[in-house]
């Protein structure tokens, strides 16, 4: 097995849902050991489920990310089924331990004792435990601890709890999002800021792990989801601070390219993207779409950008007229051909059998014990020196509990058996939780 740079690295994983733990996922494939600290006592929702323990006949009445159990079938444990979970816990170990109790927040600090990052996501709550930097960094001065939230933990509105969505309507992301003749509230999850969360949070990591190694001290991150997504807008608020102008989305359409939109195919819900730039290549969608749309296509409103612009709407009508006789492949082939952007618009099943996908190693098979052999969306980046690989499949709740506390924290025979009587340590969550 090759080298990984982060190999030698250990991370506490304290984090829930999906952008705090897709970066930890991250820390993990560059070779950290990751354990994540979770409790048997506790259900984080929209982590390992939206229940502990939900009703088989529910399941396909959930939402995409609801419906995420093999052959909809929650099993025994659900928890160790529910594909949101899986798919950011590759590489990583989890053990558990109860937060409530003396004994748990002991564990976390041994942990972190033993340590070198601590990632966190829960917006204050480790501070009310007294586990926040000011004491985590006296058991161990050189520690890098992450907090992830949504606004940040400073300001006023450093307490407001919830999800990426939510973040990035404050942000003005709703606003922008969608189409012209929509109000945000229609706009469907995306929740981009997720996944941009994660990735933030992983160069923070390594920028402070290099400045640890010069300087020999730890740091604390504050990590706003928020801000560090709204650099993705970042022209629009340059543009109001410029101009005093307000922005509105402008759906699939582009501020001064025409026809520039994603038009209906051939097929069910099957649809291709188009986009000219300029004259030149106007006329070779023209000669593309062949003679029997060469009438209208040269018509006055349609003679330059300016015009085009005037005339959008009459304009996608028009082709996407010419769309829907073809499919999206064989649009993009011919228009691509002709020197003119186009692409189709791939639904999951196209994206999972993607030939190019599937040549550069993208999806990687997993034998889970609990949810089954299945292909995940994996190697995130191609690296030359350092092979990608899955050392550790999605862990069960609390499946590393003996590695952790045995071997790295050498807890004794008898105060290992007397927590797992309390319920500190387990691989099932408390009966009581539904």
């Amino acid at each position: 097995m090759s080298r990984l740079p982060l190999e030698g690295v250990r991370v506490v994983d304290m984090t829930a849902v999906i952008g705090a733990p897709f970066g930890t996922m991250m820390l993990a494939d560059l070779g950290a050991e990751v354990i994540r600290v979770e409790s048997c006592n506790y259900f984080p929702s929209t982590t390992r489920g939206y229940q502990a323990r939900p009703q088989k006949e529910l399941i396909p009445r959930l939402g995409p990310v609801g419906r995420g159990y093999p052959d909809y079938d929650p099993g025994q444990r659900p928890w160790n089924r529910f594909a949101l979970f899986n798919c950011h816990g590759v590489n990583k170990l989890s053990i558990t331990a109860d937060l409530l109790q003396p004994e748990g927040r002991a564990t976390v600090e041994a942990l972190v004792r033993i340590s070198d990052i601590m990632v966190e996501n829960m917006t204050g709550a480790l501070e009310k435990l007294g586990l926040g930097y000011d004491r985590l960094r006296r058991v161990s001065p050189d520690l890098i601890m992450v907090s992830v939230s949504g606004m940040g933990t400073t300001g006023p509105y450093r307490n407001l709890r919830g999800y990426g969505q939510i973040f990035e309507d404050v942000l003005g992301h709703a606003w922008l999002r969608g189409y012209a003749e929509d109000h945000p509230q229609s706009l469907t999850q995306a929740v981009a800021s997720d996944p941009a969360a994660g990735a933030g949070l992983v160069w923070a990591s390594m920028a402070a792990l290099h400045y640890r190694d010069v300087t020999g001290r730890g740091q604390y991150i504050d990590m706003s989801m928020a801000e560090n997504y709204i650099h993705h807008l970042g022209s629009t608020f340059v543009d109001y601070a410029m101009n005093r102008r307000v922005q509105r989305t402008t759906g699939n359409r582009h501020p001064f390219l025409a026809p520039h939109g994603c038009y209906r195919c051939k097929g069910d819900d099957r649809w291709v993207t188009i986009a000219v730039r300029n004259d030149e290549e106007w006329r070779a969608l023209r000669r593309a779409m062949g003679p029997s749309e060469e009438g209208w296509a040269r018509d006055r409103r349609f003679a330059d950008g300016y015009r085009r612009l005037r005339n959008q709407d009459e304009l996608d009508r028009r082709i996407e007229g010419w769309t829907c006789r073809h499919t999206p492949k064989e649009i993009q082939e011919r228009l691509q051909r002709a020197g003119v952007a186009a692409g189709a618009v791939m639904d999951i099943a196209d994206i999972f059998n993607d030939e190019h996908l599937r040549q550069r190693g993208f999806f990687q098979r997993i034998d889970h014990p609990e949810a089954g052999s299945h292909d995940y969306p994996v190697a995130l980046w191609q690296m030359s020196s350092s092979r990608f690989e899955v050392r550790q499949t999605p862990p069960l709740l609390g499946e590393h509990n003996e590695y952790v506390y045995r071997q790295l924290l050498a807890t004794p025979e008898g105060v290992y058996r007397r927590l797992v009587a309390e319920g500190h340590i387990g691989m099932e969550y408390a009966p009581d939780i539904p």
